[in-house]
């Protein structure tokens, strides 16, 4: 059995007493970074646990193993942050274990796209998740304009580094639309930042340097 466990994206309150417990009863867990996983076991007290990394750079190798040894055992599925299979490799071992007639159990949880866009004040009735945009203009316009076409709020993931050169280009190719910037999340310095493309970048440019993890709202409405 596979039990896929959301974990904190950033304030470890943010887990359920659902998911504590299935860590505490499994027979090991999988980790996208063991040791990044093993602070987070530690404080919930379920640490010394038995771990396998599962990550992008080891997933062909493992995924078919692990899905054998599943049949027998039961573990968790954990990310560095979030819920698995979500813009990460987890996916691929859920695939795995359905095509072995592994179960396969959810334990909900944090989620940074559906967190920002709670909070965000855009449209919540259709929204469509892009994960990490291409990084040429014309496929990030191509990917934001499927969106538009089907009136949903777009939901991006972006790095400090890129933010506003994917910005410009939203800004370029949808000057109208209204962003909403989600930047660290339930941490401390967590931030929102709205206004049209132009205007989010402005805000941005002031700010001595840009950090943290980025989730990145896009409503192309007329009426938001």
């Amino acid at each position: 059995m596979l039990y896929v466990i959301a974990t904190p994206i950033g304030n470890l309150g943010d887990i359920t007493l659902r998911a504590i417990e299935s860590l505490k009863t499994c027979d090991f867990v999988i980790a996208e970074n063991p040791l990044y996983s093993k602070r987070l076991l530690e404080h919930l007290g379920v640490w010394p646990k038995v771990m396998v990394q599962f990550a992008e750079h080891n997933e062909q190798q493992v995924v078919k193993e692990l899905a054998r040894r599943l049949i027998k055992e039961g573990a968790c599925l954990i990310t560095d942050a979030g819920t698995p299979g979500i813009s990460d490799p987890g996916f691929r071992l859920v695939r795995e274990c359905v095509k072995n007639n592994v179960q396969v159990v959810p334990i909900p949880g944090a989620n940074a796209a559906v967190t920002a866009l709670s909070a965000s004040g855009l449209p919540t009735d259709k929204f469509m998740f892009l994960g990490f945009l291409q990084k040429t203009a014309t496929k990030t316009v191509s990917a934001l304009q499927a969106a538009a076409t089907a009136e949903a709020t777009a939901i991006f993931y972006e790095s400090p580094e890129r933010i506003l050169k994917t910005l410009s280009y939203v800004a370029n190719a949808f000057p109208s639309s209204q962003i909403v910037i989600a930047r660290e999340l339930t941490k401390i310095h967590e931030e929102f930042i709205r206004g049209t493309p132009l205007d989010v970048i402005h805000q941005l440019k002031t700010k001595p340097s840009i950090k943290g993890e980025i989730t990145v709202l896009i409503s192309f409405k007329n009426d938001v």
